[in-house]
């Protein structure tokens, strides 16, 4: 019975078979014929209509360049990072190595420099192979093959995977297309210029689009240096790149390469003897998995993250937002950006030791700014971007603004509270109206009240600074507050600068014009960094850095005093180019007159004392003996961000170590750090380090004069302070 019911299904199936070859047969002669031939075979009734429809359809291919990866580079060329949607790399046919190109013809299109685009004789035995031998052979040229990947990848490009088809999808009218298609392309370009699209556009698995990212991929080597048992395998993964994986499929991949080989040695394209020794040849994968994105940056992770949304926030790289997310993930741009990798290192090596094994998530962040151009050479903070182990990890990059002016995401953590780095503006005025740099100001005063008859030319409004109609005042302050005793007494201005004394900061204002004071902070840049709104000068609070800026701003001010008033926007990219060698438009430097020559000075010489005798005084190591240097410490109300701005006339660097993530609601005090305790953090305790040993490391690669020295008519006269 069983025997029977066997020869029944073989008898029934070899019907089957023959029918559907028939009807089969009569397809490919439609398709034939409307290919080949389409006048004779237009004589047939049952063709005609496959005629009017084939002639019917639109013959013209637009090819636009595949999707490719997005380079991320230092100035000094390192790169950053790659960032794409499909991972590819395009290559020129001839830096494919000719093993490659003769394994895919010889298993996908033998015939592929006989035929048209389409071939007749493939056609008719694939059919012949798949109804009677059962099998699902297929017969698409490369050509085709090519029309379907170029037609896809328009659709990906565009954000429209649903109009993807594929292979198996296809219907009689989606095959005549692609077949008119093939047939127009071979018009327009040589058969190694389609080779070469194809092995560029190409599928090879989820993370290799096109042969040079499969090579990289999985063998870590190039499209040119492919072996012959290399090619032979990953022309045999494009029919299945899940099926014939070798990292998933070992022995489906084998048995797969082995079949390429046999074809590539029945078409004359090896030798018996270079057969033998590739099929003999083992399967050795080293396989490199590509580090998509800046969270797997290969340095300066947020960097790369703010060069991201810098591009995706400008119009000049497309004119919508989805126009320039596929230009920065699809067009292969190569974008060479400020950063220098040698800071780059030191920073990320310093900032990562500052706290230690860290588990109550102090944030340690330096930045440095070249003075006179504005250019953003190092960017670290001691996190990850993706979740590890014992690691403090998030995506908010500590050194820059939640948004920039025109509202735009940044990803920035919005800056924290800069205590005392913001005196030295304040100080800046009191020179820019005239005022001696030793003249003494009453620093015993604590006590400012609401009625206090402050000087504001600006008037009740200020435009961006508007007061309260009810209340034109600039507030009070009720017990001004200094960090040590023995303070609280008259004191020459820079003696109270240097010093970081609350009180002469206040008693300096109290002589001061704030129009003034808003002018000086508005003309180095100082805003806020949760929405890039000016800090509001005419609230007291200001005046002691009551509103939070990101690290990159405050660095960037403090290098119009090193440039001697000469202020530069920020900027971080250097040149960028498409796929295709094209430039594209990158911010110009933007530099401008900000604050008088002599101002700059008197500031710089002031700055200096910092570190020889103020509050940076405890500061190690000593880079001053290193460098002509000035810096400011700066701590908040509650101790929880805590300063050192310090530049050199070649290098400024922020150092910030503090509460980034809560608000600058956490307290620094009686808190241990790296297996040190400390009662009251201060700027000069871990900011100060972290930025003293940064500097030593790196300071000498940007070459530093001596500041210039104030005109003697500023200095006053000069009397000597009492320690």
């Amino acid at each position: 019975m069983a025997k029977k019911r066997k020869r029944r299904h073989g008898f029934g199936a070899a019907v089957g078979r023959l029918v559907g070859f028939i009807a089969a047969s009569i397809l490919c002669g439609v398709l034939a014929a409307s290919l080949v031939v389409p006048a004779v075979a237009a004589a047939g009734l049952g063709v005609s209509s496959s005629i009017g429809f084939f002639d019917n359809l639109p013959a013209e291919l637009t090819v636009q360049p595949p999707s490719q990866a997005t380079r991320v580079l230092s100035a000094d060329g390192q790169p950053i990072a790659t960032l794409y949607a499909e991972n590819r790399v395009r290559v020129p046919l001839d830096q494919m190595s000719p093993f490659i190109k003769d394994a895919i013809v010889s298993i996908e299109d033998s015939r592929f420099y006989e035929h048209a685009g389409v071939d007749p004789q493939g056609i008719l035995r694939a059919l012949f192979s798949n109804l009677t031998k059962g099998g699902e052979q297929g017969a698409s040229t490369i050509t085709q093959q090519y029309v379907t990947n170029v037609l896809n990848e328009a659709q990906l490009s565009q954000d429209r995977p649903d109009a993807v088809v594929l292979s198996g999808q296809k219907n009689l009218g989606d095959k005549l297309r692609e077949m008119k298609l093939a047939i127009a392309l071979e018009k327009k370009y040589t058969k190694n210029q389609i080779l070469e699209g194809y092995l560029n556009i190409v599928f090879f698995s989820s993370n290799a689009y096109g042969i040079e990212a499969a090579a990289r991929y999985f063998f870590s080597t190039t499209a040119k240096d492919l072996t012959l048992p290399q090619a032979a395998l990953l022309a045999g993964l494009v029919n299945s790149p899940t099926f014939y994986n070798p990292a998933i499929h070992p022995d489906n991949s084998a048995v797969r390469r082995n079949q390429v080989l046999s074809e590539m040695l029945r078409l004359g394209n090896i030798t018996r003897a270079q057969h033998d020794e590739a099929v003999a040849a083992p399967i050795e994968l080293k396989i490199t998995p590509p580090e998509q994105g800046c969270a797997n940056a290969a340095m300066a992770p947020y960097f790369c993250d703010y060069i991201s949304h810098l591009i995706l926030d400008n119009p000049a790289f497309g004119q919508s937002e989805a126009e320039r997310e596929r230009r920065l993930y699809r067009g292969g741009l190569t974008i060479v950006t400020t950063l220098d990798s040698r800071l780059q290192a030191a920073a990320q090596a310093q900032v990562d030791g500052t706290a230690g094994a860290n588990p109550d998530r102090w944030a340690a962040s330096l930045v440095s700014i070249q003075p006179g151009t504005g250019k953003i050479l190092a960017m670290a903070q001691n996190t990850v971007f993706l979740p590890q182990p014992g690691k403090f990890d998030t995506n908010l990059n500590f050194n820059v603004d939640a948004k920039d002016a025109q509202g735009n995401d940044l990803n920035g953590a919005g800056g924290f509270q800069p205590g005392s780095t913001m005196k030295p503006f304040t100080f800046a005025e009191w020179l820019n109206e005239g005022k001696a740099l030793t003249a003494v100001v009453d620093a015993s005063r604590r006590v400012y009240p609401l009625d206090f008859p402050w000087k504001d030319s600006c008037g009740k409004v200020l435009g961006a600074y508007d007061t309260a109609q009810n209340n034109p005042t600039l507030g009070a302050a009720d017990d001004l507050q200094n960090a040590e005793d023995g303070f609280y007494r008259p004191m020459p201005v820079n003696f109270g600068l240097y010093n970081s004394i609350n009180t002469a900061t206040f008693a300096s204002a109290a002589q001061l014009d704030f129009c003034g004071i808003q002018k000086m902070v508005d003309s180095v840049g100082l805003h806020s960094g949760l929405d890039s709104t000016p800090v509001n000068m005419h609230q007291l609070g200001n005046l002691l850095g009551g509103t939070g800026v990101a690290p990159l701003t405050l660095a960037n001010a403090f290098a119009t005093f090193a440039t001697e008033g000469r202020y530069c926007t920020p900027i971080a990219l250097v040149e960028v180019t498409d796929g295709a060698g094209a430039k594209l438009p990158v911010p110009a430097p933007d530099c401008r007159d900000a604050v008088k020559p002599d101002v700059a000075r008197g500031v710089n010489s002031v700055l200096q004392d910092v570190l020889k005798r103020g509050s940076g005084v405890w500061i190690t190591p000593k880079v001053q003996d290193k460098f002509p240097t000035a810096a400011k410490t700066g701590t908040s109300n509650n101790n929880g961000s805590t300063w050192v701005v310090g530049y050199t006339t070649g290098l400024v660097t922020a150092s910030f170590f503090g509460d980034a993530l809560g608000g600058q609601t956490r307290a620094g005090e009686n808190v241990t750090i790296n297996g040190t305790f400390y009662p009251s953090l201060d700027g000069y305790m871990i900011a100060g380090p972290q930025w003293a040993n940064y500097m030593l490391k790196v300071a000498a690669l940007y070459p530093a004069a001596p500041f210039a020295p104030p005109p003697a008519s500023m200095i006053g006269p000069n009397p000597t302070p009492k320690p």
